[in-house]
């Protein structure tokens, strides 16, 4: 086995640390107290090529592996979850989807610009009653000739107010079940088509998160990816990609936490020495620093099977798990190792606790992971 990055990957990986630290780290807290979404810097991320990653450049993609693209989630993630869960969502579930699945005419249209960062998309799946649980799509596209007539409402909805793009989920045979979900592309600004007050969060508040709603809005039939019936196959393999990117996500939260503990263990000092040198911070560093290793061999495993086009349903689920699980212990503890001070804003741990735990829900929660993960090993 060989576990060394590529120059490229490497160079790629620096580029976004260099990024995290110059450009997202100063106004990250001041973003997260007042919600405010990272816009300056998410078009930044556009023109560094970083919001479509794996899409071919005949596309205006980046052309580059799985493998960069979780590089590059765990380095913008250490500092500023925020922002990277806008590069997931547009990697891994709106441009894949796309690029996977969609017809040539909706790669022209609509991957090229999400490809190239001018606009960004929205994944649209969850719903007041049907989060996890896709099979029970209450918003429907009823079949109108050449045109569906989209009705329902959209929860939790990542890069809602801001997108341009957005891919619907959506029930048009009902009897059906699952065989009869389609998904639907369909362009912000279309009459019908509103978007509900920003959620007020726990964590990754800067991320712009909305219900939408739909009141007979026309989407033209061209605008439906893949043959009728086929979004709910739609959703579940692009939300197998998306996995990997929130466990990716999950490991820069838990390693952004642990590199903050280890510098100020070494900096604070009780009893006459740094406390990094008192067993009992010593013994929490050793734990964290080995759970963020096996937790990124679990993501790097997952990325490389992506991208060796071997299954990795399974390798993506499991990380998704392990990683997300990691980042909530490795954040309470690195708050513990700077004690006091990992209650205040200023020293950034009590914001990294606050958006770990959205890791360990969204994409699929523990026990959905752990659902997919057992279906696999008993086949």
């Amino acid at each position: 086995m060989h576990f060394e990055l590529s120059e490229e990957q490497r160079m790629i990986r620096q580029a976004a640390r260099d990024f995290a630290q110059q450009e997202l780290k100063p106004g990250v807290i001041e973003r997260d107290e007042h919600q405010k979404f990272p816009a300056e810097q998410v078009k930044q991320l556009g023109e560094l090529g970083f919001l479509g990653m794996m899409v071919d450049p005949k596309y205006n993609g980046s052309g580059l592996d799985a493998i960069s693209y979780v590089l590059v989630m765990e380095e913008l993630s250490k500092i500023d979850a925020s922002a990277s869960v806008v590069v997931s969502v547009n990697n891994s579930l709106v441009c894949y989807g796309l690029e996977a699945f969609g017809s040539e005419a909706q790669k022209e249209k609509y991957l090229k610009p999400l490809a190239a960062g001018e606009q960004i998309g929205a994944f649209c799946l969850s719903e007041p009653e049907a989060g996890s649980d896709a099979t029970s799509q209450r918003t429907t596209a009823e079949d109108k000739g050449d045109y569906y007539l989209l009705n329902g409402t959209k929860n939790w909805i990542t890069n809602g107010s801001t997108a341009s793009t957005y891919i619907v989920i959506a029930q048009t045979n009902p009897e059906l079940r699952h065989k009869g979900i389609n998904a639907f592309i369909v362009e912000k600004g279309t009459p019908g088509f509103t978007v509900g007050p920003k959620e007020n969060k726990l964590g990754i508040r800067g991320s712009d998160t909305h219900s939408l709603m739909f009141n007979d809005v026309r989407v033209p039939k061209e605008n439906r990816i893949g043959e009728d019936g086929f979004g709910f196959r739609f959703a579940m393999k692009t939300l197998e990609g998306g996995r990997i990117g929130i466990a990716a996500q999950a490991l820069g939260i838990a390693a952004g936490a642990y590199e903050l503990a280890v510098r100020y263990a070494k900096e604070r000092k009780a009893f006459g020495k740094p406390i990094s040198e008192h067993q009992a911070i010593a013994f929490k560093l050793a734990d964290m620093a080995t759970q963020i290793e096996a937790a990124r061999m679990l993501v790097y495993k997952a990325a490389w099977l992506k991208d060796q086009g071997l299954p990795y349903t399974e390798a993506g689920s499991m990380a998704k798990l392990f990683a997300s699980k990691v980042a909530m212990d490795v954040t309470v503890e690195a708050v513990q190792v700077h004690g006091g001070y990992g209650f205040v804003k200023e020293y950034h741990v009590e914001r990294l606790m606050r958006d770990a735990k959205i890791t360990q829900i969204y994409e699929g929660t523990s026990e959905i992971q752990k659902l997919v993960i057992s279906r696999e090993v008993l086949k």
